[in-house]
């Protein structure tokens, strides 16, 4: 074919992710870039009309231009955000003028009239709701909102995979954590306690992370109190107590890097005090925040380098 290693890789890829569902569904495929302001705008929209249409055999495919430039250059992207439906492994309509809801649905409605889609499996009546690994993929895309910092976003992903799946232990865990980055405390204990009061849900290990979270909130003080914390924690003669009640306050405020430096340090200058209890409250940050967070990720190679040197 003519290609090399990486555009190969990429060929795969996409093979994958678009063209191997697009036998049976309609994929609608988004062109994207980090760096894209109508780009980000556009993605909630989409989202959620994938959501909505998942029982109709509709699915979405996101291909960032930055990290598949070969596959861009195939589909000839001049300008993002490009949308293309598939079907079959063809472009059947590009999407890319349709911004609204309105718009993006009735140009959807006009080609499921016409496709032969796969609504269910051969044959079979439409599914009810997406599939598991729809679903996941949205779990997906709720995380790397959290991870990128959009919480309301997040939040909104989240809330729409409870909606079809009312048992989907990583979607409440995600809606609990996203509330709490929002500061909308009474929210997630509304969710939290539904959780509770659902014992197989309440024992999805994804909860864990929702509580920690919740926990963690609950340190939370005015800005007046978190000062006083601040200096009493960087003064000279320092207790680690002090230290530990401004780290926990500072990450109930938002401050995350300010309360990974201070737990970091304590860890540094006794890894063992309080039976460890610096190193016991950055990891259940970092179950709060997502183990696979950018952020989180980084901050656990600190602490390794701290840890095994």
């Amino acid at each position: 074919m003519g290609l090399n290693i990486e555009e190969q890789k990429a060929v795969d890829r996409f093979r994958k992710e678009v063209v191997d569902p697009s036998q049976t569904k309609l994929v609608i495929v988004d062109f994207w870039a980090e760096w894209c302001g109508p780009c980000k705008a556009l993605t909630p929209t989409l989202e959620k009309i994938a959501a909505e249409y998942a029982d109709k055999g509709v699915v979405l495919a996101k291909i960032n231009v930055d990290e598949e430039q070969f596959i861009a250059s195939q589909f000839q992207v001049r300008s993002i955000p490009t949308v293309y439906a598939m079907f079959q492994g063809q472009p059947v309509a590009d999407l890319s003028s349709a911004r609204t809801e309105t718009q993006l649905k009735q140009a959807l409605d006009q080609l499921l009239e016409k496709l032969p889609i796969q609504a269910g499996a051969d044959g079979a009546p439409a599914a009810q709701g997406p599939s598991p690994e729809e679903l996941a993929q949205f779990v997906a895309m709720g995380e790397q909102a959290l991870s990128d910092g959009d919480a309301q976003r997040a939040a909104g992903i989240f809330a729409q995979v409870t909606e079809f799946a009312g048992d989907h232990g990583p979607a409440h865990a995600g809606l609990v954590r996203a509330l709490v980055q929002l500061g909308q405390i009474d929210e997630a204990n509304q969710v939290m306690a539904a959780i509770e009061a659902d014992e197989a849900l309440a024992k999805d290990p994804a909860i864990a992370a929702a509580r920690s979270a919740l926990e963690l909130a609950g340190t939370q003080v005015d800005d007046t109190e978190l000062e006083a914390l601040k200096t009493a924690a960087e003064a000279g003669d320092a207790s680690m107590e002090a230290k530990l009640a401004y780290a926990e306050a500072a990450f109930a405020a938002g401050r995350r890097d300010e309360a990974a430096d201070t737990l970091l340090a304590m860890i540094e200058a006794d890894r063992e005090w309080n039976d460890g209890a610096a190193r016991a409250k950055l990891l259940q940050i970092f179950e709060a925040v997502g183990l696979e967070a950018e952020w989180v990720v980084a901050s656990r190679r600190r602490l390794s380098k701290i840890l095994f040197g």
